[in-house]
C-alpha cells in the first residue's frame, strides 16, 4: 500500500489550538501511520487513497490559515535521517 508524507503547520495564534492540534491528530491517527520522534508535524500515512483524496480529508479539520502538504513517497526516490523503524516501517509498505 502507499506511503505518504504528511506534514502540516497550524496557526498557533488561534485561540483553540491546543483543541485543533489534538483534532487533527485524532482525525490523521485513522490512518495506518508511523512518525518519527524528531518530527512533530510530519507523519507517514500508508492508505489506498491518493494524495489529493488524503489532502481533502485532513483539511476538514484545518482553519484556511493552517497549512498542509502531502507527498507519496517513492521507492528509490527518497532519502533521509529518520529512526531506524520508522525506514523498516516505510520500506515495508512501498
Amino acid at each position: 500500500m502507499p506511503v505518504f508524507l504528511v506534514t502540516w503547520d497550524l496557526n498557533r495564534e488561534k485561540p483553540n489550538y491546543n483543541q485543533a492540534r489534538d483534532r487533527l491528530i485524532q482525525h490523521l491517527s485513522r490512518y495506518q501511520h508511523i512518525k518519527d520522534p524528531g518530527l512533530d508535524s510530519v507523519w507517514f500515512v500508508s492508505s489506498t487513497s491518493s494524495a489529493d483524496q488524503i489532502d481533502a480529508d485532513v483539511r476538514t479539520q484545518m482553519d484556511n490559515n493552517d497549512r498542509l502538504f502531502v507527498t507519496k513517497i517513492v521507492s528509490g526516490q527518497h532519502q533521509g535521517w529518520l529512526a531506524k523503524n520508522v525506514w523498516e516501517w516505510i520500506n515495508a509498505r512501498i
